[in-house]
């Protein structure tokens, strides 16, 4: 057991290491928060801006309160974004394959599960390394331009950027045990950096889509994913614009923004988020270990 162990961990880290080192694969899964910090300097912040003065009407905020609640709701896209983006990005699997080192690791005195969690959980910690960067860039420009989170709604964002890297860095090690194309991983990388910000609500609010688009996104695990960014975020600043706003008016406001989210009219709390998000990740566990041991049967019928 400790000998397995000390396999995984090695290999954990060769695979971690080789990530870090490719300058252009990191540089690669970087790109999508690079196009939202960009879209956002760009176009979104006085779009988003307008948007909240249009609707306060006579009523007045500090700059500073809105500085802070358009620059939660980038960071909060930018996450949610980059905790699945990267994980696809960031893993080794494909290119072993493509350069050989998988069959050459067939051969050692390695069991194959050990193997093949050794890049689970190299891209987990991969991803979740790039997207505490990410997050500390955040906090960063919020203590700028307007700092209301408290240590509790951190604490939720790590563990909301630990859960939904763990989802994204599974299902890709799913697709990625199917393929040994790098036409099929750049084609799927560059599909899921394009498709994925928008069907989770982070290039545009979800309020926005139409009916049966707002109907579909409340089926996938990355929509729960950024309204619990959303909550952590822009709590403290929806806490301060009730201070100054009648509070049917900030509902309006954060309701637009994706604050809050309804499924078969009801509110979920946050907690129910997370729990969404747990059994969702459970679920891609098992999906994961299913394919691991039909892989395994197939291995050894093909040996026989």
């Amino acid at each position: 057991m400790k000998s397995e162990l000390k396999k995984l961990a090695y290999l954990t880290s060769r695979n971690v290491k080789l990530y870090f080192k490719d300058k252009m694969t990191f540089f690669v899964s970087l790109i999508t928060p690079i196009i939202l910090l960009v879209l956002f300097i760009t176009f979104l912040k006085s779009t988003y801006e307008n948007n909240i003065v249009s609707n306060i009407g006579n009523f007045t905020l500090d700059q500073k309160v809105i500085d802070a609640f358009t620059g939660g709701w980038l960071f909060s896209s930018v996450l949610s974004v980059s905790c699945i983006t990267v994980s696809f990005c960031s893993g080794i699997m494909v290119l072993d394959k493509l350069n050989g080192a998988s069959i050459d690791f067939l051969v050692t005195p390695v069991k194959k599960n050990t193997i093949k969690f050794g890049y689970v959980i190299s891209n987990l910690v991969s991803t979740i390394t790039v997207c505490l960067l990410l997050l500390a860039i955040g906090l960063v420009y919020l203590a700028i331009v307007g700092f209301y989170l408290s240590v509790v709604d951190i604490i939720l964002i790590i563990l909301n950027i630990v859960l939904t890297s763990l989802f994204g860095t599974i299902l890709s090690n799913i697709i990625w045990s199917f393929t040994s194309s790098q036409g099929v991983v750049s084609g799927v990388c560059t599909l899921v950096s394009a498709l994925y910000g928008f069907i989770c609500g982070a290039y545009m609010p979800i309020s926005t889509m139409g009916n049966a688009m707002q109907t579909f996104t409340k089926f996938l695990p990355g929509t729960y994913s950024t309204v619990i960014f959303r909550k952590c975020f822009l709590n403290g600043v929806v806490d301060k614009m009730n201070e100054t706003l009648p509070i049917e008016m900030t509902n309006g406001i954060v309701d637009a923004f994706d604050y809050n989210f309804s499924l078969f009219g009801s509110n979920l709390s946050l907690l129910q988020l997370f729990a969404v998000l747990f059994c969702s990740v459970i679920v891609m566990f098992l999906i994961l270990t299913l394919t691991n041991i039909l892989s395994n049967k197939k291995h050894k019928s093909k040996v026989k």
